[in-house]
């Protein structure tokens, strides 16, 4: 009881701190980046065609999920080889509001979007495919400064499936993880200047994984997650595990550090599971590693592993937190696990296989049930139970066959989701 008390009440404040409504999801996530969301009312049951679709839009092929604040919809949209467009639309009616676009050239392997915006006050912060951070006022829909990730730390080209990331805004900064070459540091800016406040030296392995806050003795640590050295691409490269790392969010200084990571695309952000622990998932070589960190009389900090194995994980998302117990998708090139359920301590308790499968989906944890995609085509209505795989209602929404990677938002009772060529936007709530 005492845990599940401890993450509620992250939840909650989590989505009432300052400039946040609990109908709106601001950023990657939603307001506590956490897949948690305070709306009530869910529908239990769907019609035999699923929820009503209230406006579908045309977008460009992508990963990048949209975010809602204030009754407005933003995107970071791509056409690829061409131009990135910051889009935003209308809540209610898909109606496209504005844009702001800008030109790109590069490409890689899974081309499209990748980043999802982060809305803070008047501005919403984007970073593209190519490493171009932009800072945009909401109301004006002009740049207030733009920086590139890439070219402004001396690299010279993008990661093997470029750059995927999501800003975190913390206080007066902005903070994200910049490439270089293959290896990646992190940076803050301030949120209004564009100014350099601090920054790393690049001295981890690339990493598809974006900052995230962590509560340790009452302190908040902005966590990392580098991959480790990724042999298959980088052939001949020196072979290094990854790392999670504790920085101090005022300056950067690193706080902790946990070498024992073996996972070489990290695309999913570090979890905090209360009490200082924190869960870290991957999908290739390793599944999920759970540690403990400490703060010692001299103001230090002790970093204990309390379970590693490659039981559990999940190739593109943080796992949802429900009652103690945590669910997430762990199929790769290698598993199909399907949706999976553990507990605290590591033991898994289910696993849905291909029956149905679930690989590489969204989820969102709202009203006590899980709103989840396959990665396909298919929304489902879950009940969250240790005791086995609960749906209670499932639609095909999207187009059959597309990857439906993108994470996805809640607000107002909508719930909006993308597949490769068009978003929606579906009544889910009374």
């Amino acid at each position: 009881m005492k845990r599940t008390l401890l993450l509620c009440a992250t939840i909650v404040t989590m989505a009432f701190l300052p400039g946040i409504c609990a109908q709106d999801w601001p950023q990657i996530f939603g307001p506590g980046r956490n897949n948690s969301s305070l709306q009530k009312g869910l529908l239990r049951s769907w019609p035999e065609k699923g929820p009503e679709i209230l406006w579908s839009v045309d977008v460009g092929a992508g990963y990048g999920g949209p975010v809602v604040k204030d009754g407005k919809v933003y995107l970071l949209d791509r056409e690829d080889k061409v131009k990135e467009i910051l889009r935003s639309f209308d809540l209610r009616t898909g109606k496209e509001l504005w844009r702001l676009e800008y030109r790109v050239s590069g490409s890689v392997s899974y081309p499209g979007s990748r980043g999802v915006p982060t809305i803070d006050g008047d501005f919403v912060y984007s970073c593209g495919h190519d490493g171009d951070l932009y800072c945009v006022n909401r109301n004006t829909h002009q740049p207030l400064w733009n920086k590139n990730l890439v070219k402004d730390f001396g690299g010279t080209r993008l990661p093997v499936w470029a750059i995927t990331q999501c800003p975190l805004v913390y206080g007066d900064l902005l903070i994200v993880s910049y490439s270089q070459n293959p290896h990646a540091g992190l940076v803050a800016f301030h949120k209004l200047s564009g100014e350099i406040v601090w920054k790393t030296e690049p001295f981890a392995n690339e990493t598809y994984a974006s900052p995230t806050v962590v509560k340790i003795a009452g302190e908040d640590h902005i966590v990392m997650v580098f991959s480790s050295t990724n042999t298959f691409m980088h052939k001949g490269a020196p072979k290094s595990k990854g790392s999670i790392i504790g920085f101090r969010p005022q300056t950067g200084e690193i706080l902790w550090e946990y070498k024992n990571w073996e996972n070489m695309i990290q695309v999913a952000p570090a979890v905090d599971a209360g009490e200082g622990r924190i869960l870290v998932v991957g999908g290739y070589e390793l599944g999920t590693a759970m540690i403990k960190v400490e703060k010692t009389p001299m103001a230090g900090f002790i970093v204990k592993e309390l379970f590693r194995h490659n039981e559990f994980g999940d190739h593109t998302k943080p796992p949802v937190i429900c009652n103690g117990h945590f669910y997430a998708q762990f199929s790769t090139n290698t598993k199909r696990d399907g949706l999976i359920c553990m507990d605290m301590d590591g033991k898994v308790l289910w696993k849905t296989g291909r029956e149905p499968l679930f690989d590489k989906g969204s989820m969102i944890l709202a009203d006590g049930l899980i709103l989840a995609t396959d990665g396909r085509s298919t929304l489902y209505l879950v009940q969250p139970d240790p005791s086995g795989f609960k749906p209670l209602a499932s639609a095909a929404l999207l187009t059959a066959g597309s990857q439906n990677w993108a994470p996805m938002a809640l607000a107002d009772g909508r719930l909006i989701l993308r597949d490769q060529s068009r978003m929606i936007c579906i009544q889910v709530a009374k």
